[in-house]
C-alpha cells in the first residue's frame, strides 16, 4: 500500500511540476562587455561591468536586472583625463566605486522594451527608464545620463567643456 501511495505522490509532484516551469531566462554579463560614452570633450568606455538579468518577453512582470559598472575601469583615451574622471572632481571613484542599476519594471514599447529602476551614481539615485532592444540573445539599449543630476563634475572652469 505504501509503494502505491509513493508512487501516485510522486507522478501527482510530476504532473504539477509542469504547471509551475517558468519560461524565464537567466544570464550573467561576461567578460568582455562594456559601457560606452560620449558627450563635448568625453568619449570613453568603463570597460569593466557584472550583472544578472531575468528575463521572459511573455511575462515581463517577472524580469529584472541589476548591474554595476566599476568607476575605475573608465578609460578615456587620454591619460590625464582617465585621472581626472576617477578624481573627487568627477566620480570620485575611490568613495563611489560603481554606478549601479536595479530595475523595478520592464514594459513593451513600439519599438522595442523599456527598464525603470533605480539609477545610483555618484551616491545619488534617480529613478531612470531605459529603452533596450533584445534580438540574438543580446540586449542593446542607447540612453542619456545628465551627469549634473548626479553631481559628477560641475559647469565650471575647464568642467563646462564637457556636456552635460
Amino acid at each position: 500500500m505504501k509503494k502505491h501511495s509513493y508512487a501516485a505522490l510522486a507522478g501527482l509532484i510530476l504532473v504539477l511540476s509542469v504547471f509551475t516551469t517558468v519560461e524565464s531566462t537567466g544570464w550573467s554579463i561576461a567578460d568582455g562587455y562594456a559601457v560606452n560614452f560620449e558627450g563635448t570633450d568625453a568619449v570613453g568606455v568603463f570597460a569593466t561591468m557584472s550583472g544578472d538579468v531575468q528575463w521572459d518577453e511573455a511575462d515581463l512582470a517577472s524580469s529584472s536586472c541589476a548591474f554595476k559598472i566599476n568607476v575605475s575601469s573608465i578609460n578615456t583615451g587620454n591619460g590625464i583625463k582617465k585621472k581626472h574622471a576617477k578624481s573627487d572632481k568627477w566620480f570620485h571613484a575611490e568613495t563611489h566605486p560603481y554606478i549601479e542599476f536595479n530595475s523595478s519594471k520592464f514594459s513593451k514599447i513600439a519599438d522595442g522594451y523599456k527598464a525603470t529602476g533605480i539609477l545610483k551614481m555618484h551616491a545619488v539615485e534617480k529613478e531612470v527608464t531605459i529603452p533596450f532592444n533584445f534580438s540574438d540573445n543580446t540586449f542593446k539599449a542607447m540612453f542619456s545620463v545628465n551627469r549634473l543630476d548626479y553631481e559628477t563634475g560641475t559647469m565650471k572652469g575647464m568642467m563646462k567643456k564637457v556636456s552635460n
